[in-house]
């Protein structure tokens, strides 16, 4: 039987149950003195925990998929990278206001958050830089951390008037941006396979996937809330580019992430692809709902039922025309509970807009999956998005 299989999990309950009965029943018998009654109490005891914390555990993990097969429980994991798999041919994918004051739309925070560990070590020319900044929204009316990489190239003396493409990452919830850079190692990942010529020269925006937390606002423009949707398609390009040598243009612009940050990409995409018209989603739903931590995104009545919907994105195909844009999206045959729904997605894209998957045999929801997919889904991007044409005057 499978780790995170019904069977397992509706034998390891029945045991717990027969324990528990068996102890009552047996609880008499085991009260007298002596080292074999005091052994037996003990046992019963111990067993009768055990099976109740293993029915416990193997429910949280097959709600949440942190391990997807015995081996990953005890350490045996396969690391080797995914491989991206082309689904359709590449149709050429092109509140109250916070003042910005003095200090402009990026302000700069020093190394805040960073680890060493999670710096390309080297010259800036070399393998580039981690920036900790806050971005300034001043539609959404908030002030957000970020992580900026910056590639080599962007100290370089040939490229000290070109602007490059954007790869906004979106980190999952509850995480924050230090996943992105420190489990995930999106600057490392990025600065070698720029190194090795497998990706263009990039800046990389790392933030989290809500702008109200404790809060879990999902990259939704909530009605009389939090305005996420605003925040990264509206504030966040806006502060960048006030900041930044990048293309201006949405051609060179692409969203990524994992889990929660997955949906919030592929949203982020299918709903505005004037401004993320290539996206990569890790492990990620295909629709929003209302939970514990999201509290209502959208709204009551008939209205909140239309937003409900349109954050529906098998709905969004089979209803809507289709938007141009390229997406990637990833998960497992065994481990991951995204399998059933991504193959769905797939099936369901219709032109213009085209699709990659990276589908591999065994992953859970983690880190560790999450690696072995963000080196291809960073070069498969790479490819999809234009390098900007237009130069810095």
């Amino acid at each position: 039987m499978g780790l995170t299989s019904r069977s397992l999990f509706y034998t390891v309950v029945f045991v717990a149950v027969v324990c528990v009965g068996l102890t009552l029943w047996l609880w008499p018998r085991l009260s007298g003195r002596g080292v074999l009654p005091v052994l037996g109490r003990l046992g019963a005891i111990v067993v009768t925990q055990l099976t109740i914390m293993s029915s416990v555990l193997l429910a949280v993990n097959s709600a949440n998929s942190f391990y997807g097969s015995w081996g990953e429980l005890i350490g045996k994991y396969d690391r080797s990278p995914g491989e991206v798999t082309q689904i359709t041919e590449n149709g050429g994918a092109n509140a109250a206001p916070v003042d910005a004051g003095k200090g402009g739309l990026v302000r700069n925070t020093g190394t805040e958050g960073i680890d060493k560990s999670d710096i390309p070590q080297g010259p800036k020319d070399k393998v580039g830089t981690l920036e900790s900044v806050r971005l300034v929204a001043r539609r959404a009316g908030v002030m957000e951390p970020a992580f900026v990489y910056l590639p080599p190239q962007y100290y370089q003396e040939q490229y000290k008037r070109q602007r490059f493409p954007v790869i906004v990452a979106i980190s999952g919830y509850p995480g924050g941006i230090t996943n992105l850079a420190h489990f995930l190692k999106v600057p490392k990942t990025a600065s070698d396979l720029i190194g090795e010529r497998k990706m263009q020269p990039t800046v990389i925006v790392m933030v989290r996937p809500t702008i109200a937390p404790p809060r879990d606002t999902e990259c939704v423009d909530v009605p009389g809330g939090p305005q996420s949707e605003t925040y990264f398609t509206k504030d966040l390009p806006e502060a960048i580019k006030s900041a930044y040598r990048v293309g201006h243009e949405a051609s060179a612009w692409g969203v990524m992430g994992y889990s929660s940050g997955g949906t919030c990409a592929l949203e982020l995409a299918m709903r505005q692809p004037g401004t993320y018209p290539v996206a990569g989603a890790l492990s990620a739903d295909y629709k929003i709902k209302n939970d514990l931590t999201t509290g209502n995104l959208f709204g009551d009545g008939e209205a909140g039922e239309k937003n409900k919907r349109e954050h529906d994105l098998l709905w969004r195909l089979a209803n809507l025309p289709a938007p141009r844009v390229s997406v990637l999206v990833t998960s497992s045959k065994e481990g991951e509970k995204n399998y059933k729904e991504t193959e769905k997605f797939l099936k369901a894209v219709k032109e213009p807009m085209t699709a990659a998957k990276i589908i591999l045999p065994s992953g859970s929801h983690n880190f560790t999956t999450w690696r072995r997919e963000v080196g291809p889904t960073l070069e498969w991007m790479g490819k999809q998005m234009t390098f900007p044409q237009d130069v810095n005057n």
